[in-house]
């Protein structure tokens, strides 16, 4: 089965990233987006395993298989929480609303460490745009902005909210190259300690709820497997 095949025949969700889904598009906005599809279980039977996950197969478009999307999210991956909290659910199929039923069992305070970490990646990126080019890239600035202030509140209240609300035009304002970095640093220092406060009194649990997630895991695995064919098709060997 073609990787791109698996996107078109067994997504069960799909939804709209980036600029689109942060409250941050402009009329030059690309539309990126993002899925999860689940590999029907013969395929995991043979000796060639289907990917964890498929660039494409359309323009901006990026697909985890579910059990890779599972292990990102329950370490805190970023970019594989904010998905799961995209207001613009393009495709949802019963699987797919069940796991998004399982958003809260993905959160614990270990996003403040992979959160900050992601956060502080990009930083060095931008000082080093600084020191060799005298600006950062400006779009890029904007987008840690907006990551350190969801960090922040997801720390604050337990729930991550991706759209930046009253946030935006100041937002917009650092990606046209309004403000200084002198004043962005500062943005980002100050959001930064208002993180690490709340991950002292975050009302997050101390770790996700791996067992929750391993059984919706397992029930989709075991249906799948129900539906498989009786006799699949021959599959070669290696070497043979």
């Amino acid at each position: 089965m073609r990787p791109e095949d698996l996107v078109r025949d067994h997504t069960v969700y799909a939804c709209v990233m980036g600029s689109r889904a942060f409250g941050l598009a402009t009329e030059d906005s690309d539309t990126d987006r993002r899925g999860v599809f689940v590999a029907p279980t013969e395929l995991f039977w043979g000796f060639g395993k289907p990917p964890t996950h498929v660039d494409g197969p359309g323009p901006e478009q990026f697909g985890w298989e579910l059990e890779r999307f599972c292990e990102l999210a329950l370490r805190g991956n970023p970019n594989v929480l904010e998905c799961l909290h995209s207001p613009l659910v393009e495709y949802a199929d019963d699987t797919g609303r069940e796991l998004l039923a399982l958003r809260e069992a993905f959160l614990s305070r270990q996003v403040y460490v992979t959160f900050t970490r992601y956060a502080l990646g990009q930083r060095r990126k931008l000082e080093a745009d600084v020191r060799t080019h005298g600006a950062p890239r400006w779009k890029h600035a904007m987008h840690l902005l907006r990551l350190l202030h969801s960090a922040r509140d997801l720390l604050r209240t337990g729930r991550l909210s991706i759209d930046v609300g009253a946030e935006r035009e100041g937002l917009l304002a650092v990606k046209r190259g309004e403000v200084s970095w002198v004043e962005v640093e500062s943005r980002m220092a100050r959001l930064a300690a208002e993180a690490e406060e709340a991950s002292r009194r975050t009302p997050l649990p101390e770790r996700p709820d791996g067992r929750r997630v391993a059984d919706f895991l397992y029930r989709v695995r075991h249906a799948s497997a129900r539906r498989a064919p009786e006799a699949p098709p021959a599959v070669r060997a290696p070497g043979s």
